[in-house]
């Protein structure tokens, strides 16, 4: 069983900005394969059967620099190890569209990231989608950001493209 956590803020006011590109990876993944989230109070999820294997994808509702909480919750409900876990974040120190995916890790600064490896260890793979930096504006407030229409055409690339490597590294490099 693998589980998809996609990070970002809960609410209409953080839809579409930079620190939601995991959210809106869980998104894709909800139209391309028919799929509902349910809430389960602190996080969405349900659960999927693709190519044989056993996917939660899910979204954790405890904000982004509390997503271990959720996730951790999760895992353990689930019996869940962490190396079955893929999380999906963006990245500010990355080219805007750039895709990385590795096991093990530091959070690289990233809260979000920070809380899980609090909550379960560092043994889960990250997939990191680029949103880029600004030079002008903060990064807390970049983050929160909505993508501009001509970025948006390139985060729309890069979710198709991060679909298709997360599925093909878990049934080679990543595969149990």
């Amino acid at each position: 069983m693998w589980l998809f956590a996609g990070l970002g803020n809960p609410g209409k006011r953080y839809e579409f900005t930079r620190h939601n590109i995991g959210f809106m990876f869980i998104d894709r993944l909800c139209r391309l394969w028919n799929v509902r989230l349910k809430d389960f109070g602190n996080y969405m999820m349900n659960k999927v059967f693709i190519d044989g294997m056993e996917i939660i994808l899910m979204k954790p509702l405890t904000y982004m620099n509390r997503s271990g909480e959720a996730i951790g919750a999760l895992c353990m409900k689930m019996g869940i190890p962490p190396e079955n876990v893929v999380v999906i974040h963006d990245d500010l120190d990355m080219e805007l569209g750039k895709i990385r995916i590795r096991k093990r890790g530091s959070s690289g600064g990233h809260r979000g990231v920070q809380s899980i490896i609090d909550a379960i260890g560092d043994g889960f793979i990250r997939m990191k989608i680029g949103i880029g930096r600004s030079k002008e504006i903060p990064p807390q407030e970049y983050v929160l950001e909505r993508f501009s229409d001509d970025e948006m055409k390139i985060i729309d690339e890069a979710l198709d493209r991060a679909i298709q490597r997360l599925l093909g590294a878990i049934r080679t490099e990543f595969k149990n």
